[in-house]
């Protein structure tokens, strides 16, 4: 991982581009992230860098956390990320990390919470077909069917798709284009649309397969 950043999902919008095409981007609120802890090999076994996004308010951390802020003289923040950069010998405590440290073009990956969708049935949650509406099938028709064999292996296997809490888990979209950077706002645009809600957090890094 070269580089990397926290940020707070706005919303998405629409651009135009130098030819006049529209391209659907999501704005996201980047930074600016303060480095609040290093991590190296000799201490803790692995190189990496901890940083925070969004002030928090102080009668709102716990004692270890308010601790934890106060070693390294910055403000509480709400979100504390690990990031395990190629080089980071070059960031320092109490550094500041800005939306300028992407550019329009760059391929990054971007990592959110989904939307929660509460309970939901096999059919909503994994695609099952639903049942006859007629012959016989009812009194529900969006019920997941057949499990399985009869005698053997007479168990459902595990993993199998089932109704229960769809969504709120962690997603992952790759290989999307950067359009536009405001480096004044901090804000970055980036095409096409990414997980979680607005104000969820997202974490954006450089694109592994770019």
């Amino acid at each position: 991982m070269k580089k990397g950043i926290m940020g707070k999902k706005i919303g998405m919008t629409q651009i135009f581009d130098e030819t006049g095409k529209v391209v659907p981007v999501t704005v996201i609120e980047a930074g600016p992230c303060t480095v609040v802890q290093k991590k190296t090999a000799q201490n803790d076994g692995y190189d990496a860098v901890q940083l925070g996004f969004g002030d928090a308010k102080v009668h709102k951390v716990n004692k270890p956390m308010k601790g934890h802020f106060e070693k390294a003289d910055v403000a509480a923040k709400k979100a504390l990320r690990e990031f395990r950069f190629d080089d980071c010998t070059s960031y320092n405590v109490g550094d500041i990390i800005k939306a300028d440290t992407f550019a329009c073009g760059d391929i990054v990956d971007v990592c959110g919470t989904s939307k929660g969708k509460g309970y939901a049935g096999a059919i909503k949650r994994h695609g099952n077909a639903s049942l006859r509406a007629s012959h016989g099938t009812g009194p529900v028709a969006r019920q997941p069917g057949s499990m399985g064999a009869i005698s053997d292996p007479s168990r459902i296997f595990k993993g199998k798709g089932m109704a229960g809490h769809m969504g709120a888990e962690r997603v992952t979209i790759q290989n999307l284009e950067v359009v536009k950077v405001d480096a004044e706002n901090n804000l970055i645009a980036i095409k096409g649309a990414i997980p979680g809600p607005k104000g969820g957090l997202v974490i954006v890094t450089d694109g592994k397969k770019a």
